[in-house]
């Protein structure tokens, strides 16, 4: 096995690749080459403009993260950050003073921009911004692709007693950011998601595999929008690979995120047997062949199987690198042992 692809979200999903990193190089991952090469589909869903700068949290997580950059404390964001910037725009009274860009984290914002407003398309930013975190003397630690290259962005509708509608719609940054989730989500809507394109090598990526991966990553606006676009779902449907997935809900609750809200607004039970049914058995028309779930919720694997799916119980807490290439041993052992 030398191909594995995976798709991902922001934190979730960078925390498995830095175990599955971890598996391949210590030869702990069972039928892995140990010069396996991964690629990454992101999530740019989640992306948003803040003062004329394109920012793209998911990419950007995966990036830092894996390139050892990342604020392991606030789980986004760089390291040894400082916030005077923010400071300045907000004593001018520049809106949105809740979303912050670190000083350090806006140099990437800012090449981003202008490569994007000279013409090149997301992708290849992506590239370029990828040779300073993921590039060792060996080669490219990962392939980070962005889903598309088009504007696709989530937002969401909640309910506002002083609109005349009785709801308003924020971005999903503001529900997460500002709101911090704590307000019911009504209804999700993903602008731009059913015109979009996949990004270049996507396709490929997916149906090319020896593995995909479907890490715990929020199942609604992470994975699920990765998914959402045109010709994905049918390419890991379609794929020669086995396709296995990691529950994010652990004892009916997320570990990080707001995976629960999420699944709430789309009429999902929060569980981590209804969270692999609503990826579904590619027997059955879904994208996986296999689930795991966490030993605290081993009553469920019988649900699961039931429904067409391979299914284990095991620890699926990624406490450090060895931990979560475990799990990611798990996952590969369920779909090919």
């Amino acid at each position: 096995m030398r191909d594995i692809t995976v798709l991902s979200g922001g934190m979730g999903g960078a925390r498995f690749l830095q175990g599955l990193l971890h598996g391949i190089a210590t030869g702990s991952l069972p039928g892995v080459a140990p010069d396996a090469r991964v690629t990454v589909v992101a999530n740019t869903a989640d992306d948003i403009w803040v003062h004329g700068l394109k920012v793209c949290p998911d990419l950007d997580t995966v990036m830092y993260t894996l390139g050892d950059g990342i604020d392991l404390d606030r789980g986004w964001g760089r390291r040894d950050e400082t916030w005077s910037t923010k400071d300045e725009l907000a004593a001018y009274g520049v809106e949105p003073t809740w979303f912050g860009l670190g000083d350090r984290d806006v140099a990437t914002h800012l090449v981003r921009t202008q490569m994007l407003d000279a013409g090149y398309p997301l992708s290849q930013v992506t590239e370029a911004l990828c040779r300073r975190w993921l590039t060792t003397p060996d080669g490219p630690v990962v392939r980070l692709l962005p889903m598309t290259d088009d504007r696709v962005e989530t937002h969401v509708a909640i309910a506002d007693p002083e609109s005349p509608s009785g709801r308003r719609v924020v971005h999903f940054q503001e529900y997460w950011i500002r709101l911090r989730a704590q307000v019911p989500a009504e209804t999700l809507l993903f602008v731009g998601l059913e015109e979009s394109s996949p990004g270049p090598g996507v396709i490929d990526a997916i149906t090319d595999a020896d593995l995909v991966v479907l890490p715990p990553s929020n199942p609604v606006v992470s994975l699920g929008t990765i998914l959402g676009v045109p010709r994905v779902r049918e390419a890991v449907a379609a794929t020669r690979a086995p396709v296995v997935g990691l529950s994010p809900i652990v004892g009916d609750t997320h570990v990080r995120g707001m995976a629960e809200q999420m699944l709430t607004a789309i009429g999902v039970e929060v569980s981590a047997a209804a969270v692999g049914l609503h990826y579904g058995s590619r027997a059955s028309g879904g994208v996986l062949d296999g689930w795991l779930v966490d030993e605290r919720d081993a009553d469920q694997v019988a649900r699961v199987t039931d429904g067409g799916l391979a299914c284990r119980a095991v620890p699926l807490m990624m406490s450090n690198h060895d931990a979560t290439a475990a799990m990611a041993a798990a996952a590969i052992d369920l779909v090919t042992g």
